[in-house]
Protein backbone atom coordinates (compact mmCIF):
# COMPACT_ATOMS: atom_id res chain seq x y z
CA UNK A 1 0.00 0.00 0.00
CA UNK A 2 0.74 3.74 -0.77
CA UNK A 3 -0.72 6.99 -0.23
CA UNK A 4 -1.45 8.37 -3.82
CA UNK A 5 0.01 11.48 -4.96
CA UNK A 6 -2.01 15.22 -5.36
CA UNK A 7 -2.09 14.27 -9.31
CA UNK A 8 -3.10 10.55 -9.19
CA UNK A 9 -6.10 11.73 -6.78
CA UNK A 10 -6.91 14.81 -9.44
CA UNK A 11 -6.60 12.33 -12.01
CA UNK A 12 -9.20 10.03 -10.30
CA UNK A 13 -12.05 13.51 -9.73
CA UNK A 14 -14.12 14.91 -12.36
CA UNK A 15 -13.34 18.36 -13.15
CA UNK A 16 -15.36 21.63 -12.47
CA UNK A 17 -16.60 21.76 -16.34
CA UNK A 18 -18.05 18.64 -16.32
CA UNK A 19 -19.59 19.36 -13.15
CA UNK A 20 -23.29 18.74 -14.89
CA UNK A 21 -22.91 15.90 -16.17
CA UNK A 22 -22.14 14.29 -12.44
CA UNK A 23 -25.25 11.80 -11.01
CA UNK A 24 -26.50 13.17 -7.99
CA UNK A 25 -27.95 11.74 -5.03
CA UNK A 26 -31.83 12.76 -4.35
CA UNK A 27 -30.45 14.72 -0.98
CA UNK A 28 -30.82 18.08 -0.67
CA UNK A 29 -29.40 19.71 2.71
CA UNK A 30 -31.38 22.60 4.20
CA UNK A 31 -29.38 24.54 6.86
CA UNK A 32 -31.53 26.97 8.95
CA UNK A 33 -29.78 29.53 10.66
CA UNK A 34 -26.96 28.74 10.62
CA UNK A 35 -24.34 30.93 12.40
CA UNK A 36 -21.08 30.05 11.50
CA UNK A 37 -19.68 30.79 7.63
CA UNK A 38 -16.86 27.99 8.54
CA UNK A 39 -19.67 25.13 9.22
CA UNK A 40 -21.35 26.27 6.22
CA UNK A 41 -18.31 25.98 3.91
CA UNK A 42 -17.47 22.84 5.62
CA UNK A 43 -20.76 21.60 4.67
CA UNK A 44 -20.22 22.84 1.21
CA UNK A 45 -17.39 20.88 0.82
CA UNK A 46 -19.12 17.62 2.26
CA UNK A 47 -22.36 17.94 0.13
CA UNK A 48 -19.85 18.24 -3.22
CA UNK A 49 -17.78 15.06 -1.78
CA UNK A 50 -21.17 12.94 -1.46
CA UNK A 51 -23.13 14.43 -4.73
CA UNK A 52 -25.71 15.96 -3.16
CA UNK A 53 -28.06 17.55 -5.47
CA UNK A 54 -28.55 20.66 -3.51
CA UNK A 55 -27.63 22.83 -0.59
CA UNK A 56 -30.36 25.39 0.80
CA UNK A 57 -29.21 28.11 3.33
CA UNK A 58 -31.78 29.91 4.86
CA UNK A 59 -32.68 32.71 7.29
CA UNK A 60 -29.10 33.97 8.78
CA UNK A 61 -27.34 31.49 7.38
CA UNK A 62 -23.82 33.36 5.64
CA UNK A 63 -23.90 32.13 1.77
CA UNK A 64 -22.15 32.57 -0.88
CA UNK A 65 -20.14 35.13 -1.81
CA UNK A 66 -18.61 35.05 1.49
CA UNK A 67 -14.80 34.36 2.06
CA UNK A 68 -14.76 32.57 4.74
CA UNK A 69 -17.14 30.05 3.31
CA UNK A 70 -15.13 29.73 0.17
CA UNK A 71 -12.28 29.21 2.42
CA UNK A 72 -13.11 25.76 4.14
CA UNK A 73 -15.22 24.76 0.69
CA UNK A 74 -12.32 24.75 -1.24
CA UNK A 75 -14.60 26.54 -4.03
CA UNK A 76 -17.75 23.75 -3.12
CA UNK A 77 -19.81 27.02 -4.04
CA UNK A 78 -19.00 26.34 -7.56
CA UNK A 79 -19.83 22.42 -7.36
CA UNK A 80 -22.69 22.23 -5.54
CA UNK A 81 -26.16 23.56 -6.89
CA UNK A 82 -27.79 26.06 -3.66
CA UNK A 83 -30.22 28.62 -3.23
CA UNK A 84 -30.86 31.25 -0.48
CA UNK A 85 -33.98 31.53 1.18
CA UNK A 86 -34.72 34.54 4.04
CA UNK A 87 -37.56 31.94 5.48
CA UNK A 88 -37.11 28.65 6.07
CA UNK A 89 -40.43 27.38 5.96
CA UNK A 90 -40.77 29.12 2.09
CA UNK A 91 -37.86 26.68 1.70
CA UNK A 92 -40.02 23.54 3.04
CA UNK A 93 -43.17 24.58 0.87
CA UNK A 94 -41.24 24.76 -2.01
CA UNK A 95 -39.12 21.41 -1.45
CA UNK A 96 -42.64 19.75 -0.60
CA UNK A 97 -44.14 20.61 -3.90
CA UNK A 98 -41.74 18.98 -5.35
CA UNK A 99 -42.40 16.04 -3.48
CA UNK A 100 -39.41 15.94 -1.37
CA UNK A 101 -39.49 14.26 2.22
CA UNK A 102 -38.87 16.93 4.67
CA UNK A 103 -36.73 15.22 7.99
CA UNK A 104 -35.38 17.43 10.81
CA UNK A 105 -31.99 16.25 11.98
CA UNK A 106 -32.92 16.72 15.49
CA UNK A 107 -33.62 15.12 19.10
CA UNK A 108 -37.15 15.35 19.59
CA UNK A 109 -39.64 12.84 21.73
CA UNK A 110 -40.09 10.73 18.24
CA UNK A 111 -37.11 11.01 16.44
CA UNK A 112 -35.64 7.58 15.00
CA UNK A 113 -32.09 6.52 14.78
CA UNK A 114 -30.37 8.25 11.39
CA UNK A 115 -29.94 4.64 9.71
CA UNK A 116 -33.40 4.06 9.79
CA UNK A 117 -33.87 6.05 6.40
CA UNK A 118 -36.06 4.46 4.27
CA UNK A 119 -35.73 3.81 0.22
CA UNK A 120 -39.16 5.32 0.02
CA UNK A 121 -38.52 8.30 1.41
CA UNK A 122 -36.54 9.49 -1.62
CA UNK A 123 -36.18 12.11 -2.71
CA UNK A 124 -35.16 13.71 0.42
CA UNK A 125 -34.58 16.84 2.03
CA UNK A 126 -32.65 17.00 5.61
CA UNK A 127 -32.85 19.76 7.35
CA UNK A 128 -29.70 20.99 10.22
CA UNK A 129 -30.49 23.28 12.81
CA UNK A 130 -28.83 26.46 14.58
CA UNK A 131 -25.54 25.51 16.58
CA UNK A 132 -27.22 26.36 19.84
CA UNK A 133 -30.91 26.60 19.71
CA UNK A 134 -31.41 23.53 16.86
CA UNK A 135 -34.59 23.39 14.31
CA UNK A 136 -37.66 25.91 15.88
CA UNK A 137 -40.19 23.85 16.58
CA UNK A 138 -42.23 25.89 13.45
CA UNK A 139 -40.24 24.39 10.99
CA UNK A 140 -40.01 21.11 13.20
CA UNK A 141 -43.84 21.31 12.87
CA UNK A 142 -43.66 20.95 8.63
CA UNK A 143 -41.30 17.81 8.81
CA UNK A 144 -42.51 14.54 8.29
CA UNK A 145 -39.95 13.01 11.12
CA UNK A 146 -36.77 13.69 12.67
CA UNK A 147 -33.70 11.83 12.49
CA UNK A 148 -31.03 11.69 14.98
CA UNK A 149 -27.26 10.44 15.73
CA UNK A 150 -27.07 8.50 18.91
CA UNK A 151 -24.14 9.75 21.34
CA UNK A 152 -22.62 7.99 23.34
CA UNK A 153 -20.23 9.84 25.57
CA UNK A 154 -21.33 12.81 28.16
CA UNK A 155 -21.92 15.46 24.97
CA UNK A 156 -25.67 15.63 23.75
CA UNK A 157 -24.47 17.03 20.51
CA UNK A 158 -21.83 17.56 17.16
CA UNK A 159 -20.47 20.22 14.96
CA UNK A 160 -22.85 20.70 12.66
CA UNK A 161 -20.86 20.35 10.29
CA UNK A 162 -19.87 16.82 11.51
CA UNK A 163 -23.53 15.90 11.90
CA UNK A 164 -24.13 16.87 8.47
CA UNK A 165 -21.49 14.82 7.33
CA UNK A 166 -22.36 11.88 9.34
CA UNK A 167 -26.51 11.97 8.05
CA UNK A 168 -25.78 13.11 4.60
CA UNK A 169 -23.07 10.13 4.10
CA UNK A 170 -25.60 7.79 5.53
CA UNK A 171 -28.34 9.16 3.26
CA UNK A 172 -26.36 7.87 0.47
CA UNK A 173 -25.41 4.78 1.50
CA UNK A 174 -29.02 3.99 1.69
CA UNK A 175 -29.63 5.44 -1.53
CA UNK A 176 -26.83 3.96 -3.16
CA UNK A 177 -27.61 0.77 -1.52
CA UNK A 178 -31.73 0.54 -2.60
CA UNK A 179 -30.20 1.15 -6.30
CA UNK A 180 -27.79 -1.68 -6.89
Amino acid sequence: MRKLLYEEILNQRPKIEDISQLHKNPITIVLHNIRSAYNVGSIFRTSDSAGIEKLILCGFTPHPPNKEIEKTSLDATQTVSWEYFSNTLDAIGKLKSEGKTIVAVELTDKSIDYTEIKPTDYPIALILGNEISGIDNEILKECDFAIEIPMYGVKHSLNVSVAAGIVAYQSVKIWRDSNK
